[in-house]
């Protein structure tokens, strides 16, 4: 019997389509800039985002910490919003990597305060590091789409300041769809982006760091010094090609099914599901008076996989490889879970 996981996109399966392309994939040493296929990849993310140039990294951390390191000085502070993946979930990397310090804002959703902003930036002053840069996320790891307009004024106020943004956008052509716009709509306020194609594109690892060309010929050095340079790389980048050509429209399908699958668990007394969260395919509820352990336990015996609540916050992620159908099923499961509970308890 096949399992259900809902921990991540980051779990969806190449396509047949990938996996023939990765067999027959043309290739040389991308170190020397000689695998046709790693270049073409370049080539095509940097059109579509809109941009000169493209390089080819091993994850999306890698592409976050790469940008920090080439866009700052050692001592610098760059301004993050406090639920961004750069500040939670990269492990520290920012101040091991780049030596920079991060200057921390409070928000939930990814979108503080345009005056919050200005606030943080810092005067030039003898006892202050330089503030040299912003990042921002979308779609942001709340499930929320950052709109055009704010990301828009960010930029002005970057400018204004003399400062660059850089946009952590793993799951940026998530955000073009639930928005209808192209992704170069997107990327046209930061300087440079960062997008998976790991995630909910299917490729079986890999992203992409687009900015100008000076920006990536600096960057292509970094990426050695951080000893992620690839040689017959093109192996895996022929997923890549076949990720951003065949897998972007159908995104819209997993939001769907992820406001299908939100509406099927809010019919659960017990849950209190998060719906102005669902612009993309992400799911977030809390399920009060119950034991997370209790309810990832009584999933897993159904060959269902989700991550253990968050400070009480279940996220679930729908993707390519599980369907409605399936989806329908987990929600039955989990109320079988919570009424489990309740007659036991």
């Amino acid at each position: 019997m096949k399992w259900i996981d809902l921990r991540s996109d980051t779990v969806t399966q190449p396509t047949p389509e990938m996996r023939k392309a990765m067999s027959e994939a043309v290739v040389g040493d991308d170190v020397y800039s000689d695998d046709p296929t790693v270049n073409e990849l370049e080539r095509l993310a940097a059109e579509m985002l809109g941009k000169e140039a493209a390089l080819f990294v091993p994850s999306g951390t890698f592409g976050n910490q790469l940008a920090l390191l080439t866009h700052t000085l050692r001592g610098d502070e760059v301004i993050v919003p406090s639920s961004n993946h750069i500040f939670v979930h990269e492990v520290g990397a920012a101040s091991v990597i780049s030596g920079v310090q991060l200057r921390i804002i409070e928000s939930d959703d990814g979108m503080p305060a345009l005056e919050r902003i200005e606030n943080a930036i810092r005067d030039d002053d003898l006892h202050s590091p330089r503030t040299s840069l912003i990042s921002l996320e979308t779609a942001h790891s709340s499930g929320r789409v950052l709109p055009v307009s704010y990301l828009e004024s960010v930029r002005a106020l970057a400018d204004s300041n003399g400062l660059l943004i850089h946009l952590d956008g793993a799951r940026i052509f998530n955000a073009a769809v639930a928005l209808g716009i192209s992704v170069a709509d997107i990327a046209r306020s930061a300087d440079s982006v960062m997008f998976c194609l790991s995630k909910g594109l299917s490729a079986p690892v890999g992203s992409m760091l687009v900015g100008d060309e000076e920006f990536i010929k600096r960057a292509r050095k970094g990426r050695k010094l951080m000893g992620g340079a690839m040689r017959q790389a093109g192996v895996i980048a022929a997923a890549g090609i076949v990720a951003l050509k065949t897998m972007v429209e159908r995104l819209g399908e997993d939001h769907e099914n992820a406001k299908y699958f939100a509406s099927a668990l809010d019919q659960i007394p017990e849950i209190s599901v998060f719906k102005e969260r669902l612009d993309i395919n992400m799911v977030f509820f809390r399920l009060e008076e119950i034991p997370g352990d209790y309810v990832v336990e009584h999933l897993e015996r159904n060959r269902i996989k989700i991550n253990p609540p968050d400070r009480g916050l279940y996220r679930l992620v729908t993707n390519k490889d599980v369907s409605r159908e399936e989806l329908e099923a987990t929600a039955n499961i989990v109320e079988n879970a919570v009424r489990s509970w309740k007659s036991s308890h």
